[in-house]
């Protein structure tokens, strides 16, 4: 669906007739009472491998171990689990078929102005008390404040890495790293924006271009737009003639740029899910010189939530299984690159020392430094619509140039 589509749809639902939340709990002993035997439908990515074999075999069995099955519901696109939320709102529909929605970005903001998602909600959950209440990553979801309206579930943080046989002395910032690539002629490149690592790619590339994060607003305007995007659309455009193929084609998504590195034909990649690198080093995926990137400025770092539409059907199930996938043996248990190898939300100072443990035994990564050394000076996503108008503009003047 359209963007255009979307938009309609939204504005449809918004003006529908009103769905209100079938239950409204007062403790969570009572979400627990009403749960029981609830199956909840979660919509997520089905393009993970890793990740679906988490929900199903790590995360669905501690669910039922509380009353609740929980049933993953594997979907190409997120927009399309919030399309039909929006849909069924339309209808007037208060028993909607998605429980949950893995989401963040424009699906939540969009469905946030729909009035789509149940607010205030993670209160109720007791394993919210190991997170930061202050963690700008989890106050706000890609400029939106998230309000209660959906659950932390993990971390990410961008990151480049390199073959380290091929480079001795890498870069330390990303104009180092552009610099670089002119200098190495076809050997850099990066995913082609909508795809969702190179999007992140061209908003680092202006935010480096403004003089840094802390120079460009975090919401969006037109006047903002015209005043930074221009400058880092140019610097794409200039150094397309030294990118791999000279910048007449750009990799299709993060796995193919990842062949390309694992074939030689690269010597930088970049990946929003480090986690991940080690078990794609240990498979083979990627060759044992692969090291990782660190730059001096930081770079954007997100969360990644766990949604629930205003007209869930199984809205208690919904929140339970929103507390499991919180609690410091689910979160350890994602971390670990051999399960998924994502980062936690949690706290960890906020935990007892035998919940601590659970962290300190994750096996040590040869080659991914401990979050908190990847995600020195981060800075947080700009409003997401930031992300769909870069995404035109390089269409436009920087894929359209070559």
């Amino acid at each position: 669906m359209s963007a255009t589509a979307v938009l309609a749809l939204v504005l449809t639902a918004c003006s529908g007739a009103s769905v209100e939340p079938a239950e409204q709990f007062g403790t969570f002993d009572e979400v627990l009472s009403a749960a029981e035997g609830q199956t909840v439908d979660l919509w997520m990515f089905g393009g993970d491998a890793k990740g679906n074999a988490y929900v199903d075999d790590v995360l669905a069995p501690a669910a039922q171990e509380q009353g609740v099955t929980l049933r993953r519901v594997p979907i190409a696109d997120t927009p399309d689990a919030l399309n039909r939320v929006l849909s069924e709102l339309q209808a007037g529909r208060s028993d909607g078929s998605v429980d949950l929605i893995w989401a963040n970005g424009s699906t939540f903001s969009t469905g946030k102005q729909a009035e789509a998602w149940r607010c205030g909600w993670t209160r109720l959950l007791p394993n919210m008390q190991y997170t930061d209440p202050d963690d700008p990553l989890l106050l706000n979801d890609f400029g939106t404040p998230v309000d209660g309206c959906e659950a932390p579930w993990h971390k990410a943080q961008f990151t480049f890495f390199y073959n380290s046989d091929a480079i001795t002395d890498p870069p330390t910032s990303l104009q180092g790293i552009l610099d670089w690539a002119r200098s190495q002629p076809g050997r850099f490149t990066y995913p082609g924006p909508p795809d969702f690592t190179g999007s992140v790619f061209l908003r680092e590339v202006m935010l480096s271009a403004a003089g840094g994060a802390d120079q460009v607003p975090l919401p969006y305007s037109e006047e903002a737009f015209a005043e930074y995007a221009p400058l880092a659309l140019q610097t794409l455009t200039d150094l397309a003639p030294s990118l791999w193929r000279e910048g007449t084609t750009y990799p299709r998504d993060e796995q193919a740029l990842n062949t390309l590195f694992a074939d030689g034909e690269v010597d930088i990649a970049m990946t929003y899910g480090p986690a991940t690198l080690t078990d794609l080093v240990e498979s083979g995926a990627l060759p044992p010189s692969t090291k990782v990137l660190t730059l001096a400025e930081g770079t954007v770092g997100n969360a990644s939530f766990l949604a629930l539409p205003v007209n869930a059907a199984d809205a208690a199930g919904a929140m339970v299984v929103a507390n499991i996938a919180l609690s410091p043996e689910q979160q350890a248990a994602k971390a670990d690159p051999g399960t998924w190898g994502q980062f936690t939300v949690l706290d960890t100072d906020l935990l007892t020392s035998t919940q601590q443990d659970l962290f300190e035994q994750l096996p040590e990564s040869p080659i991914v430094p401990v979050y908190e050394e990847l995600s020195r000076n981060a800075h947080g996503e700009l409003a997401s619509d930031w992300v769909s108008a870069l995404n035109e503009a390089w269409r436009q003047d920087v894929a359209s140039a070559t």
